[in-house]
């Protein structure tokens, strides 16, 4: 039986872990009593948040593992769509849930600020987004719908039960790092960041350190166990440079594993058509990060790029990522919503980088482009989605045996 949902997964009340490895989820809220005094959590719940796993009768609760399975299935194959008329949409909201980490440099804590957004003043201009707390709620919404979509798992690299170093790239808030903290108590979890925007209290074997990946690292070669990064493809500019030097700091078999969606609306049924407002929103961030030094595509080579790289048994599992409310399952359909609103409150942080810097535009013909984008996104005869690539790859060692493809 599932555990009950990781307080991280806010509306979505599918299990997250094995529960042979899932710590208490008390001690994510009050994880904070292991380093000093516990601090206050906003709320990321709905306004009226669904019945949690826990309350739910037996008979309910094998009915929500059957739809989790469902849902884990039809993401990978096709997406049956909902054609009901009586679909609407629940209520949310989102607050702020990070607070920044007193342990990190203060000289780091200046930010800049442009078009209204708040940027990271470390390695200015390295990133083309914003770091504000709009947009970390953004990004805890991101981890709760990837890790529901791919069924409760955080990481599908076979790192073994007692990992020992592990490095999260572009942990943005730290979620994914927390997270793993708990679940693998045993081991050393580093994540590095442009932005110290982490929360202060977290489980003890959980470091954070503001650094950019694509400068040479720190760290000894041979140390790390796994390495993991996920949503980092619109900020790397040197995939095959960051590959070796992932190869060079990993133990002999040690693995990397990468979580990236390829922003590029697709539909099976072909209700997108190529001028849809949408679809052009998504060239034109193509476009402007391309000219900024970023392949937005870079998704699509990732797996190639590992090989080059000289991993071994590398895989890729393709999860479709629904926009809206039109999946059928229920897990899936609350997937949409998050992905729909998550891309919905993104349209102006998103845009503004790639638009003006990129493009040349002004902040006024982005914000009048995008009131018909955001009217784009809620048109309930679109079934769109987008993949989302995980890559394992393996680094050769002695006695690591190489899979047949």
């Amino acid at each position: 039986m599932y555990p009950p949902p990781s307080p991280h997964d806010s509306a979505i009340s599918v299990a997250t872990t094995d529960p042979s490895k899932q710590a208490s989820s008390s001690s994510k809220q009050t994880s904070s009593t292991q380093n000093g005094p516990p601090t206050k959590q906003k709320s990321t719940s709905p306004r009226n948040p669904p019945p949690t796993y826990a309350d739910l009768t037996p008979a309910e609760q094998a009915a929500a593992d059957l739809e989790a399975t469902a849902a884990v299935q039809q993401a990978q194959d096709e997406i049956e769509i909902d054609f009901s008329d009586s679909v609407t949409d629940p209520g949310y909201e989102t607050d702020s849930i990070g607070s920044a980490s007193s342990s990190l440099a203060s000289s780091v804590r200046n930010y800049m600020f442009e078009n209204g957004r708040r940027y990271h003043r470390f390695r200015e201009g390295a990133y083309n987004f914003p770091n504000d707390e709009t947009e970390q709620d953004r990004e805890d919404m991101k981890h709760a719908m990837v890790v529901n979509l791919c069924g409760g798992q955080l990481h599908f690299a076979p790192i073994g039960e007692n990992p020992q170093n592990i490095l999260d790239m572009g942990t943005g808030t730290g979620i994914w790092a927390i997270e793993m903290g708990d679940l693998y108590p045993g081991a050393s979890i580093l994540g590095i960041d442009l932005s110290p925007i982490q929360p202060e209290w977290v489980p003890p074997s959980v470091k954070f350190m503001v650094d950019d990946v694509e400068s040479p690292w720190l760290r000894p070669l041979n140390h790390f166990d796994y390495i993991h990064a996920r949503h980092t493809v619109m900020a790397i500019k040197n995939w095959p440079q960051l590959m070796g030097r992932v190869y060079d700091h990993l133990k002999p078999g040690g693995w990397f594993e990468l979580q990236e969606i390829h922003h590029r609306p697709q539909c099976h049924d072909g209700s997108m058509p190529p001028d849809h407002p949408v679809a052009q929103y998504w060239d034109l961030v193509t476009s402007g990060l391309a000219a900024l030094g970023v392949d937005f595509n870079a998704a699509l080579s990732l797996a190639d790029m590992m090989r080059n790289a000289g991993f071994i048994n590398v895989e890729t599992r393709i999860f479709h990522v629904p926009i809206g409310i039109w999946p059928k399952n229920k897990v899936l359909k609350m997937v949409g919503l998050y992905w729909r609103t998550i891309l919905i409150d993104g349209l102006s942080p998103i845009a503004l980088g790639p638009y003006t810097r990129g493009l040349r535009w002004t902040k006024e013909q982005v914000d009048v482009w995008l009131v018909h984008v955001r009217q784009a996104y809620m048109e309930g005869w679109v079934h769109a989605h987008m993949p989302l690539f995980v890559i394992c790859g393996q680094k050769p060692g002695l006695g690591v045996a190489t899979c047949p493809s």
